[in-house]
C-alpha cells in the first residue's frame, strides 16, 4: 500500500487519536478521521493547529514523519522516533564510520542521477539538453567541480524562462517547488528511517543546523519529478500560486510511477529501494545506489497524468 501525505492546511484544527485513527475536529466537532497505519507523513501547515501528545506518540512509534511547516510552505522542523529499525544503532555506527571515498563516490551517483533527470525533463519539453548531458559525463567523485551547480544555471531558464529565480523565499512559483520538495523530503525521510539511518549524518551535505542532511543528500535526484508537475501545472492549468488543487496535484508525486531494473514500481517505493540500497553500499564499502531508471520522453508524457 502506498502511504498517505496527509496535510493539514486550515485553521484552528485540532489532532487526536481515536482506535486507531487520527481525528481532525474543528469547534470539538469532528469533521474527519484517517487511520494511522495509513499516513506516510503528517505535514502541519497551518496556524492554531493543536495536538494531544497521543498523535505524536501514535505516529512516531510508526516511524511516521511530522513535519512543521513555516512561510512559504517550507518546513521548520521534523519530529522523528529515537527506534526507527532494528538495526539501528548498526546503521548510525556505519554513517559515522563510512570513510571519505565513499561518500564522495556515492555523492557523485546522486549527482548524476539528479542531473540526468533534469536533462530527461528538458528532452520532454522539447528543451535542448545537450549541456546537461555533458555537464553529466564531467562529475568526478565527490563532485568538486560543484557540476551540480553548473547544471543548475542551465537547467532553470530553460524549464522555467529566463526571468524565472529558484529562491524558496519568494512567493508564486517557488511556493510550488517549496510545497512538492517537502512532500519528497518527508517521503525520503521515512524511507531513511524506516532503514535506521539518522537522518542528521549527511553524506554531502553538512550544515551544522540542518538536521535533515542525508535526507537531503538523497532526495536530490526526485527533485525534477516536482519541477516537472509544476510546469505541468502552469502551462496545462494557469497555476502561478499554491491552493488546494495545486496541492493535491504535488502530494501525488509520491504516487508516481517509475521504471526500475525490477518493473515499474510508485516513487514512495523506489525511495525505500534507495534506502536500503544505501544500507548496503555503506556495509560493503561499494557505491551501488539502487535509483530508477531515466524516464525517456514518452515515459514522461504520461507521468502523473
Amino acid at each position: 500500500m502506498i502511504p498517505r501525505f496527509l496535510e493539514i492546511a486550515d485553521d484552528g484544527r485540532h489532532l487526536s487519536v481515536d482506535r486507531g485513527f487520527l481525528v481532525v475536529s474543528a469547534d470539538r466537532a469532528e469533521i474527519g478521521r484517517v487511520p494511522l497505519d495509513d499516513i506516510g507523513a503528517l505535514i502541519a501547515n497551518a496556524h492554531g493547529l493543536t495536538y494531544s501528545n497521543n498523535v505524536l506518540l501514535e505516529l512516531t512509534r510508526r516511524g511516521t514523519p511530522v513535519v512543521l511547516c513555516g512561510p512559504h510552505h517550507r518546513p521548520e522542523a521534523f519530529l522523528w522516533p529515537i527506534d526507527g529499525h532494528h538495526t539501528q544503532a548498526l546503521r548510525m555506527r556505519l554513517q559515522i564510520g563510512t570513510s571519505l571515498p565513499l561518500k564522495k563516490r556515492l555523492w557523485q551517483r546522486v549527482v548524476l542521477a539528479k542531473i540526468q533527470m533534469q536533462a530527461a525533463i528538458l528532452d520532454a519539453y522539447g528543451k535542448p539538453s545537450g549541456a546537461l548531458v555533458a555537464l553529466a559525463e564531467s562529475i568526478r567523485s565527490g563532485d568538486p567541480d560543484n557540476v551540480e551547480a553548473q547544471a543548475a544555471r542551465r537547467y532553470w531558464p530553460l524549464l522555467m524562462g529566463t526571468d524565472f529565480r529558484r529562491d524558496p523565499d519568494l512567493p508564486g512559483i517557488n511556493s510550488l517547488l517549496n510545497y512538492g520538495y517537502t512532500i519528497v523530503r518527508a517521503a525520503t525521510a521515512r524511507a531513511l528511517l524506516a532503514a535506521g539511518f539518522h537522518p542528521s549524518l549527511g553524506l554531502h551535505h553538512h550544515n551544522r543546523g540542518n538536521p535533515m542532511c542525508l535526507v537531503d543528500d538523497m532526495m536530490e535526484p526526485f527533485r525534477p519529478l516536482v519541477d516537472l508537475l509544476v510546469v505541468r501545472l502552469r502551462d496545462d492549468r494557469g497555476v502561478t500560486s499554491l491552493d488546494r488543487d495545486s496541492k493535491r496535484a504535488l502530494v501525488a508525486v509520491t504516487t508516481l510511477d517509475m521504471a526500475t531494473t525490477a518493473g515499474t514500481t510508485p516513487l514512495a517505493n523506489c525511495l525505500e529501494r534507495l534506502a536500503q540500497s544505501l544500507a548496503a553500499s555503506l556495509e560493503a564499502g561499494k557505491a551501488a545506489l539502487d535509483l530508477p531508471l531515466i524516464p525517456s520522453p514518452l515515459d514522461l508524457s504520461g507521468l502523473g497524468r
